[in-house]
């Protein structure tokens, strides 16, 4: 690895000052929720990223759904391709259909999207005219792939509405401001692969997925124990965000920055896996109904502010994001 190559991804240690740890426990144990929301809020003004732990989500589910996850990227690629990527973004997207606007080059990585199982009966109305409200696309002869995956999806989206709740209440917010806006949620899952990066990735600067800030409300991720995540901290420098037992690890997205008038951080990350090891990370990126109208001036703190965002649709945000984002949408 020539020394051009080798700087193009190089990132600091870790400082808790970046990226905080934040137990939940007093949350879901004991319904204390004011200080769990004053760290929450301090995290999402300072980076947008944080460790949550004491989350609830049983190791077994995790381990179940990784291993599912695992075993459907180890099928023969005509395999997998029998559930392609489709426009409603569902299924499998082959290595180089993932470009960030600002990346030299494409990604490195695979992924599996997924989302809701089930929808409100309002929601599939409304599934002509507004993006996204759709099945997913699992594998016929890969049955636990569904039945792996399915059980962690769910764990994740019950600590994102608490997140979610701590974040209203330090808003100035009822705890349940987000919840009405989460009755039949937009919960876009991934299963994602980094094979390791090889020499001609380095050449072309190319990363497992590049910089970006996600596009959603709220991410919450498992990564699994091989790093590679890094994120850029308040002094504009890259920090390594690497795997701590027993978390999550969390941030802001667009769409919470949008509905903030830009007040919580939705704030640049990227991976680059040079571990030695194939690495597996399962974000569920937790977004309300699709739609959902995001406008910053919901809330009372920005309501006298001059809206920064004019309000978007949920469903319409995330889709215009992902046309520019993903291949399928070029052909």
């Amino acid at each position: 690895m020539n020394k051009k190559s080798a700087d193009y991804a190089t990132a600091k240690a870790l400082s808790l000052e970046d990226i905080p740890i934040i137990d939940l426990e007093p949350l879901i144990l004991r319904n204390e929720i004011d200080v769990v929301a004053t760290q929450l809020i301090s995290a999402a003004l300072n980076t947008g990223f944080f460790y949550i732990k004491n989350h609830g989500i049983e190791q077994s589910t995790i381990d179940r759904a990784l291993a599912s996850s695992q075993a459907f990227f180890k099928l023969p690629k005509a395999q997998k391709a029998k559930v392609a990527v489709n426009q409603h973004q569902r299924g499998w997207m082959a290595p180089g259909m993932a470009k960030f606007s600002e990346a030299k080059t494409h990604d490195l990585k695979e992924i599996f999207f997924f989302g809701p199982e089930n929808w409100s009966a309002a929601m599939l109305a409304k599934s002509k005219t507004i993006p996204l409200i759709t099945d997913n696309l699992w594998p016929r002869d890969e049955s636990s792939l569904k039945s792996g995956i399915i059980p962690y999806y769910t764990a994740v989206c019950d600590v994102g509405h608490r997140v979610l709740s701590a974040i209203a209440r330090g808003l100035g917010e009822e705890t349940d401001f987000f919840a009405k806006r989460y009755t039949s949620p937009l919960g876009r899952g991934q299963l994602v692969y980094y094979p390791q990066a090889g020499d001609e990735d380095e050449k072309s600067e190319r990363f497992g997925a590049a910089a970006h800030t996600d596009f959603g409300v709220l991410t919450l991720l498992y990564q699994d124990n091989n790093g590679g995540l890094q994120v850029l901290n308040k002094s504009q420098e890259w920090v390594e965000a690497p795997p701590i037992p027993g978390t999550l690890v969390s941030n802001i997205g667009d769409l919470l920055n949008r509905w903030t008038n830009g007040y919580l951080a939705s704030n640049r990350h990227r991976v680059i896996n040079r571990s030695g090891n194939e690495r597996f990370s399962m974000p569920v990126f937790f977004d309300p109904d699709p739609d959902a109208i995001i406008d910053s001036q919901d809330f009372k703190k920005f309501a006298e502010q001059t809206r920064q965002y004019p309000p978007i649709q949920v469903g319409d945000y995330i889709h215009g994001k992902n046309r520019k984002t993903f291949a399928q949408y070029k052909k």
